[in-house]
């Protein structure tokens, strides 16, 4: 089959599918509608025929001379941009989002300071389960990506901070403006779902939400494939390793000694106490805790999505909703944070997202 057997398929396939869907119920209709869909595309494939020849046909050097062109073999290209990324950079960008919070929550700045203290002898600690723990992690100084390193991959992927831009390096400048765009896009399609659940009081509504699926996933494609390109090269080690001593850090700080120099319950309780008293003030633990979280997870469920615009509400729906109220989450700390304070509201940034005209509002980069 070739070119005139793909458009003579693709002409009567719609009057085909309409007299099949006509008479089954409603509950039916829309899985045998995807069961068509999928049978069309195959369908097509196999009268597309041999591409491998369609160029030898075109030139009239095929055995029977030059054909018509509908005996000619239609290329059937597949698109899949989309699909071109690697799952484990995505991975790896997620665990530097909740590695960077914890650095503007300033737990590096807190164990630098407390590491001085105990070699300085001003800490009345010395042989217990922190102490030991604080020896251990000066043995493991300096660390192969130290706070130079650190600083340089977070402008990189998420172009935070003021580290100097990576000469030829892809920097993801439009990482944050795509974070809240995301975040606010899952959460206004709960929401419309909800409201039109409630007010209309159907569940036939939980297949016809008044959110966009598209509006989602486009989103989310945009922003999974620029953490692609901007996490290659040492981001996966440097993820990597700055979580092994994240861990060693907070382990430390939950030590019995440790919380009992600076009068602690919690290991938060001792980043607290030495913000205030040492560094300035601590700012926004609560909030940069949450986001780390709720960040990390969302883009965790980005890198494992599909985003196929031939998914259903409901399967969306299913594998969505545990993200939704990450996202919901994460909105909720950062409306608190000092640069979320001028965030719009969902609603206003959403339409900001998708182009629609809105008042003026600015989303200021963390």
């Amino acid at each position: 089959m070739a070119f005139g057997d793909r458009i003579a398929l693709e002409s009567i396939w719609p009057d085909f599918s309409d007299q099949v869907l006509k008479d089954l119920p409603p509950q039916m209709r829309e899985r045998v509608s995807r069961e068509l869909e999928d049978r069309l595309q195959t369908l097509k494939k196999q009268a597309s025929g041999n591409a491998n020849t369609s160029f030898s046909d075109l030139l009239g050097l095929g055995p029977g001379g030059p054909p018509d062109f509908k005996n000619i073999a239609w290329p059937e290209i597949e698109a899949d941009f989309d699909d071109s990324f690697v799952p484990a950079q995505i991975s790896a960008a997620a665990e530097l989002y909740f590695i960077y919070q914890h650095e503007r929550m300033g737990v590096f700045r807190v164990i630098d300071l407390i590491r001085r203290l105990f070699h300085e002898g001003r800490m009345k600690i010395h042989r217990g389960p922190g102490a030991r723990g604080l020896y251990l992690l000066d043995k493991t100084q300096p660390l192969r990506y130290g706070p130079r390193e650190r600083l340089a991959a977070y402008m990189r992927v998420f172009n935070y901070g003021r580290a100097p831009r990576p000469p030829g390096g892809i920097v993801n400048v439009n990482f944050h403006f795509q974070l809240v765009a995301f975040m606010t896009a899952l959460a206004q399609y709960f929401r419309d779902l909800t409201i039109s659940e409630v007010i209309k009081g159907s569940q036939g509504l939980d297949q016809r939400p008044f959110g966009t699926l598209a509006v989602v996933q486009r989103i989310g494609t945009d922003l999974r494939y620029a953490l692609d390109r901007a996490s290659y090269g040492n981001i996966l080690a440097l993820s990597m390793e700055t979580s092994v001593y994240l861990k060693q850090l907070l382990d430390i700080l939950d030590q019995p000694d440790i919380k009992k120099s600076f009068d602690a319950n919690t290991k938060w309780d001792v980043v607290e106490a030495v913000l205030n008293q040492r560094m300035g003030g601590a700012r926004e633990l609560s909030q940069r805790a949450k986001m780390a979280e709720a960040g990390r997870a969302v883009l965790l469920w980005v890198s494992g999505r599909a985003f196929d615009t031939t998914q259903t509400p409901a399967d969306f729906q299913a594998s969505a909703q545990t993200a939704a109220a990450e996202a919901e989450a994460w909105l909720a700390a950062y409306r608190m944070t000092e640069e979320g304070r001028r965030f719009p509201g969902v609603t206003e940034s959403l339409r900001w997202a998708v182009g629609v005209p809105r008042r003026e509002a600015r989303m200021v980069p963390v």
